[in-house]
């Protein structure tokens, strides 16, 4: 079966009698989705850009995005729910590096002027599970260019043996500032929840995760699961990733945890061995550690590395591989 698509597609520039460019526009786009008992369905959210060429991107108008989307799942439903997020354009390579004064514009000053970094992107996602042994599966994935962006998703388990699976994927570049907050919240006994993030940060971007979860009083049996990996790309890039857990019951099985690391030295040796250069080698490890995620969106979606969804990140990825050598070498990782 096909998934239900719903593109929010985005020109550069906002034509009309009394636009104020200095000012920007707004957009607050909602969605409303009710999944009967018994159905199942895939819906994809995707945010994109219509390039209209240099001339109109010099014209480009500030744009604030507000978005409520919600679910909600009856009895034995089976969902499956993708949010990709790539307005805001590309990122300028290369900003982590100090400034050369025989350059005309070094990347921190491109950056500073790139017509994206005014963008923000805010969403947010409710999913009420209100049948027993209903299923949401949902993906997050933010890897535009907007300078800010803040995508936020709570899920409550409202049912007997109702189950939520929470994937999230963070690349932030340039000097974006990223954020990413999920809440699980488990009300009744018997309720399963599986999360999985991994954020990506590079250049001078700073990125924030903070997943939460719930566990009340009557939610017995409780069997929940959460688990960040953040990869710092570069010495001036910023992650804090921050999970936690609230339990009200005795019977219950929770685990959670983060860690932090950057592109491991023995892997790249390793790749570098077998003859890859070194920005190969990067690339080949920053798109392992995203697939993982990728490969719960829709395939119809996905596509290839030729073609689709797919094609685009690994663009999006090889924009940020790190071109300088680190300023304190060595492997470094936090858990």
């Amino acid at each position: 079966e096909k998934p239900i698509l719903v593109i929010h597609a985005y020109t550069s520039n906002v034509e009309g009698e009394k636009q104020d460019t200095d000012q920007g526009v707004s957009f607050h786009p909602r969605l409303l989705v009710t999944a009967a008992a018994g159905s199942k369905a895939s819906v994809v959210q995707s945010m994109v850009d219509i390039d209209l060429g240099e001339e109109d991107q010099e014209k480009a108008t500030p744009k604030l995005h507000n978005g409520y989307t919600q679910f909600f799942v009856g009895s034995n439903a089976n969902i499956t729910h993708s949010y990709i997020d790539e307005s805001g354009g590309m990122v300028t390579s290369g900003v982590e590096k100090n400034d050369d004064p025989s350059a005309s514009k070094s990347p921190r000053q491109i950056e500073s002027q790139r017509k994206g970094l005014a963008d923000t992107h805010l969403e947010m996602i409710d999913v009420y599970v209100t049948g027993k042994k209903g299923h949401y599966s949902g993906t997050m994935m933010g890897v535009g260019g907007c300078g800010r962006s803040r995508i936020a998703m709570c899920a409550s388990l409202l049912q007997k043996e109702a189950q939520a699976d929470i994937n999230g994927l963070s690349l932030s570049g340039g000097a974006q500032r990223s954020d990413m907050r999920t809440t699980t919240h488990h009300v009744e006994q018997g309720t399963v929840s599986r999360q999985q993030q991994k954020n990506m940060v590079g250049g001078r971007a700073t990125c924030t995760f903070k997943g939460r979860i719930r566990v009340e009083q009557d939610a017995q049996q409780t069997d929940a699961d959460q688990l960040a990996r953040s990869l710092l790309l570069t010495d001036k890039s910023r992650v804090w990733a921050i999970p936690s857990l609230e339990i009200i019951a005795d019977d219950v099985k929770c685990t959670h945890g983060a860690t932090v690391s950057d592109l491991s030295d023995e892997e790249l040796f390793y790749l570098r061995s077998r003859g890859l250069d070194r920005s190969m080698a990067r690339n080949m490890l920053m798109y392992a550690f995203v697939d993982e995620i990728g490969q719960e969106i829709d395939p119809d979606i996905l596509g290839n590395e030729k073609k689709g969804l797919k094609q685009r990140v690994v663009a999006r990825l090889q924009n940020l591989v790190p071109t300088g050598d680190r300023a304190v070498l060595g492997e470094f990782q936090s858990s």
